[in-house]
């Protein structure tokens, strides 16, 4: 894999570091120092590139930009509570589980869980969304408020099929798995499903990041291998959305936009 990376020129060092992170996963990073990166640079360069600049490391594509920024999460994590946040009472957070978050996206749901007293295994496959994850990652550990919540976040490079599979063979036992498949509109009932008029910039960049067709599982796997080793697995889907896998869950808990099924496995 290949990806351009535009940086500025005082952060030379740190496209350095950069590139060597990349190549450790097989990402070839081509850097040009520019003198500067606004709207009329990325509208100019519209092709998928990273980005370091003032803003830190960003993904950005088609004249827009965005980062996993989990500093920006804080006002949304001071506001939170077990009883008023959904995704605490359908994962059962004040018990402070162990639990997997098995489709990373952009860690937002992995840092409200943490927030709430999760021990959470963060798994991502794809190396650049990977690397973004590991910078937002560190720059919350240097934010007094967040660094004891990243610490209870552990990144893991890993496919969640083949990660959940090793577990099942070793018959270790979690207490949560939590699954929030990418594209949930493109299941085997796509009809039952209707397609928000406009996806949010950073899930735009995302959508072109990590290809629909092929590459990306819907997670129907992933919720097979989640029951076998999970006291509980919870899937985040659209509220009008098919069941993954077309399996009935045991429980909803039911917002305006999402629901949150859970799945209790018979063991």
């Amino acid at each position: 894999m290949q990806i351009q990376c535009w940086y500025l020129t005082e952060y030379a060092s740190q496209f350095q570091q950069l590139q060597t992170r990349m190549a450790a996963l097989d990402v070839q990073l081509h850097g040009q120092a520019v003198e500067t990166v606004n709207a009329r640079f990325l509208r100019l360069n519209p092709d998928m590139a990273l980005l370091l600049d003032a803003d830190g490391l960003s993904l950005a594509a088609n004249g827009m930009k965005m980062q996993p920024d989990w500093r920006a999460e804080i006002p949304r994590l001071k506001r939170a509570s077990l009883k008023a946040e959904m995704i605490a009472r359908a994962c059962q957070l004040g018990e402070k589980p162990d639990l997997i978050d098995a489709t990373a996206g952009l860690g937002h749901d992995s840092l409200l869980m943490a927030h709430l007293g999760a021990q959470v295994r963060l798994i991502e496959r794809h190396p650049i969304l990977f690397v973004l994850l590991e910078y937002a990652h560190a720059q919350a550990a240097l934010d007094p408020f967040l660094q004891p919540i990243v610490a209870r976040i552990e990144l893991i490079y890993a496919d969640s099929n083949v990660y959940l599979q090793q577990l099942v063979q070793q018959a270790e036992q979690v207490d949560v798995v939590y699954l929030d498949p990418m594209f949930p509109q493109r299941d085997q009932h796509q009809n039952a499903i209707k397609k928000q008029a406009q996806v949010k910039k950073q899930m735009q960049l995302l959508h072109l990041l990590l290809p629909e067709d092929g590459e990306m599982d819907l997670g129907d796997q992933l919720l097979h291998l989640a029951t076998q080793i999970a006291k509980r697995v919870v899937v985040k889907r659209p509220r009008h959305a098919v069941f993954l896998a077309d399996q009935n869950p045991g429980h909803q808990w039911l917002g305006d936009a999402c629901r949150f099924d859970a799945y209790f496995p018979k063991k």
